[in-house]
């Protein structure tokens, strides 16, 4: 067994790995974020009065795939963890999702985010379709060896699910460059040769996109300033808050912040603080690198982290884990913007209230899409074997995002329906359209 290190950093963690719940009479019931993305889709899909028989084709995933994953740990004995893959859509083009390390890892969770995967990756109108993978671990607690052969036994057990024509991964909650650089690896010893395309967030020097690390804040951003514009909102007297100060929330704040936006509320997954003068997010970035946490940062007071939800600010980024935003809470949200830097941070009962309440809901699968597009353009520069500078890469995205947003609240407006089952309806349209120009083979 690995060994656990007794640090803030791993208790902190511990902290995430409850799902969110929902009371009913005395019976704490776990909320499914499948059955989230399944309530979405249907919304949307009735408004198209489009064929049932194909809207339930591409409702479901196509494959979910479950593998028990021996790894030997340091100290000589073996571990067995549970990964899985789902790939929910390979019609316009290979899979493509993230894989997760964490305690909560579920299957349900692991569908839903491959479902969004597929319609954020429509949305964006980029040639893929949706997949997501997952480990039920806590990497907090595994040195960098055993994460290395946990990721090569995963690569290798699951090898035939994945090509870059087929299913391509990425990081994401857990993983990071060094992670997606072991899976190449492995991909690429049983291909015989290098095959950089295989995933994307690579590190620079294995065939990584710069700008990929700030790509999901970016978009998150863009699609901010196209709200704020939408809705005469001037950026440089507005405040905003942000749940969840990792790489989406640090880098939509600090590129939010470049624009005039003052930040009066931020946590982390350590606690959560308050200015309402303003925090400086620069001077904050450099203070949780330092000491791995938002807590004590100066000019600042310590809050109830439930409390960054309801701060009345202009602009509110959810941006940690899923069902934030629920039934029994939205009724305390007080922003005219909700940004979702996270997946799945807003379910369908919170949407009915925050819409009557006339706040708009930036939905994930086009507010956090930056980080999918600018994989698109690493998959496109693998394949041709030409790199990018940065400038490019930016503004190809800026291009994407912007056109994305304004796609989005076009059919949203034309249909009088939020953003949210706007996106949906635009990305169930462009999916539809694929499947009938192929036909489905029988």
């Amino acid at each position: 067994m690995a060994k656990a290190t007794k640090s803030k950093k791993s208790k902190s963690t511990r902290k995430r790995h409850p799902r969110s719940m929902v009371q009913r009479k005395n019976t704490t019931i776990p909320i499914s974020v499948f059955d989230n993305v399944m309530k979405q889709f249907d919304t949307a899909a009735r408004k198209l009065k489009l064929d049932k028989s194909l809207l339930e084709f591409i409702k479901m995933p196509r494959r979910s795939s479950i593998a028990k994953l021996p790894v030997r740990m340091d100290d000589g004995s073996y571990q067995i963890y549970t990964g899985y893959r789902v790939q929910h859509s390979i019609a316009r083009g290979p899979a493509k999702g993230g894989i997760r390390y964490h305690p909560g890892v579920t299957l349900d969770e692991v569908q839903a985010l491959a479902s969004w995967m597929t319609w954020k990756s429509a949305v964006v109108n980029i040639p893929f379709g949706g997949g997501k993978g997952g480990i039920i671990c806590d990497p907090q607690k595994m040195s960098e060896g055993e994460l290395e052969r946990l990721t090569r036994r995963y690569a290798a057990d699951m090898i035939d699910l994945f090509g870059p024509d087929v299913d391509i991964p990425a990081p994401d909650v857990g993983t990071g460059p060094k992670v997606m650089g072991w899976f190449m690896d492995t991909y690429s010893m049983k291909d015989s040769h290098v095959t950089p395309a295989v995933v994307t967030g690579k590190p620079i020097a294995l065939g990584g996109s710069r700008g990929r690390a700030e790509a999901t804040g970016r978009g998150v951003m863009l699609t901010v300033r196209e709200a704020a514009a939408h809705l005469k909102l001037d950026l440089k007297n507005a405040t905003a808050s942000v749940q969840g100060f990792g790489n989406v929330g640090s880098v939509s704040a600090l590129l939010l912040q470049e624009l005039g936006v003052r930040f009066t509320h931020v946590s982390d997954v350590t606690g959560a603080i308050c200015n309402p003068s303003g925090i400086d997010i620069k001077a904050l970035v450099q203070h949780v690198a330092a000491t791995k946490s938002v807590l004590g940062f100066a000019g600042t007071k310590k809050i109830r982290p439930k409390d960054i939800l309801y701060a009345k600010v202009d602009i509110l980024i959810p941006a940690a884990l899923e069902n934030q935003i629920t039934e029994a809470n939205a009724h305390r949200v007080r922003c005219k913007i909700i940004a979702e830097g996270a997946n799945g941070p807003t379910t369908p009962e919170a949407d009915r209230i925050l819409k009557k309440n006339g706040i708009m809901v930036i939905p994930d699968i086009l507010c956090n899409a930056g980080g999918v597009t600018v994989s698109y353009f690493e998959w496109v520069q693998n394949r041709i074997g030409y790199f990018w500078p940065e400038e490019e890469v930016n503004r190809r995205l800026e291009e994407k995002m912007v056109a994305a947003f304004h796609d989005v609240l076009n059919m949203s407006r034309s249909n009088r329906t939020s953003l949210r089952i706007g996106a949906f309806m635009l990305a169930i349209t462009r999916v539809i359209e694929v499947v009938q120009m192929r036909g489905i083979y029988s």
